[in-house]
């Protein structure tokens, strides 16, 4: 299969961009990054360039097309958390910096997910969500217990409150790493921050991703500015990256 990629940030109704992506294609392998950095602790914008770096470089030592994409996904996110703590080494521990962090490596005809707090990844399809990441979030945990509905979600007063997160604490976080999750053509996956997925709507999401007719670096900018625009005067940093799986006849 063959994919078009493409990524966006945006600095939202903050002084600082603490979010950071990145794509990279290597032999047929497309590796999707998101990490946003806590805003509310030190250092927030350093933790997610920090993060960014060490997933690339892992990426970068790894043969390509990955033998092992769920081994490779959990020792890029350990490293990174290993990274972002031995940066806040020296500071009191609520001053620590952290991250959220979701990574999507695809090739072949499947995709591999990974993340650690409210950066999500989203598989679409036809105009519709066909799965996506759960948070390490008390938000997600409401939902789950049908405390609350889906769509509640991106306003609910405790949106911001995450479980887990890289960096702080030297043990390793509760991380998630998925199965292969098969694609199709036509399929898109979106990774992106909180501040993305907070401000547009699934349907919105799921049907401006998989328009052919839109090109994908036009779909993730009018997403990303949707999202600001409706968090607006209080928009949070708002980054996203995408791919797309070429229909048959590309």
């Amino acid at each position: 299969m063959s994919f078009e990629t493409a990524s966006l940030s945006l600095l939202g109704n903050r002084k600082e961009n603490q979010d950071r992506v990145a794509v990279v294609t290597r032999n047929g392998t497309a590796l999707l990054i998101v990490v946003d950095g806590m805003g509310g602790h030190s250092q927030g914008a350093n933790a997610a360039q920090l993060a960014v770096d060490i997933v690339q470089q892992s990426f970068a030592d790894a043969r390509a097309p990955l033998l092992d994409p769920q081994g490779f996904l959990t020792m890029a996110l350990s490293l990174a958390h290993d990274a972002v703590v031995k940066l806040g080494a020296k500071l009191s521990l609520d001053q620590r910096p952290r991250a959220t962090c979701a990574i999507c490596a695809s090739q072949d005809d499947g995709t591999y997910w990974a993340h650690v707090g409210d950066s999500r990844i989203y598989q679409l399809r036809d105009g519709q969500v066909v799965s996506r990441t759960r948070d390490h979030s008390h938000i997600e945990l409401l939902l789950r217990e049908g405390v609350i509905e889906e769509n509640q979600m991106s306003s609910h007063p405790m949106r911001n409150l995450v479980e887990c997160c890289l960096g702080g604490d030297a043990p390793l976080p509760e991380t998630t790493v998925s199965g292969k999750r098969h694609l199709q053509a036509g399929d898109a996956l979106i990774v992106c921050t909180d501040g993305l997925w907070s401000g547009v709507d699934e349907r919105m999401l799921a049907s401006y991703a998989t328009d052919r007719g839109i090109e994908l670096d036009d779909v993730l900018k009018q997403l990303a500015e949707a999202a600001v625009a409706n968090g607006a005067p209080h928009s949070d940093n708002t980054s996203i990256c995408g791919l797309r799986v070429a229909p048959e006849s590309d």
